[in-house]
Formats: C-alpha cells, sequence, structure tokens
C-alpha cells in the first residue's frame, strides 16, 4: 500500500490530491478480492476521511 498527498494552491484554497495505490496478497485470490471488495472499500474510506479533515480544516 503506497499513499501520498499533494497540495495545490488553488484560487478557493489548496487542492489536496491523494495518490493511493495497494496491492492484495495472494495472486489471483487478492485480485479477486480487491476487484470485487477491496477497491470500493478503499475509495469510500478515502473519501469519508478527506470529508472530515475537511471539515476540521475548516472549522473555526
Amino acid at each position: 500500500m503506497k499513499h501520498i498527498h499533494e497540495f495545490a494552491p488553488q484560487p478557493s484554497g489548496t487542492l489536496m490530491i491523494d495518490i493511493f495505490t495497494f496491492s492484495a496478497p495472494l495472486g489471483f485470490l487478492g485480485r479477486l478480492a480487491e476487484t470485487l471488495v477491496l477497491t470500493r472499500y478503499m475509495k469510500n474510506l478515502l473519501l469519508s476521511r478527506n470529508r472530515y479533515l475537511r471539515s476540521v480544516a475548516e472549522a473555526e
């Protein structure tokens, strides 16, 4: 698993870019799990976490 944040200035603030790659072990079974479950799960986890981080960063 590799997770990198990049930040880019924008007129309205800062854009955070997530670069996230992962690979499940176990060969074919891992790739099957990635396709059926893990990719969607990890995307939703990152989106949820980013919403939380944004709310904290924008709080007064």
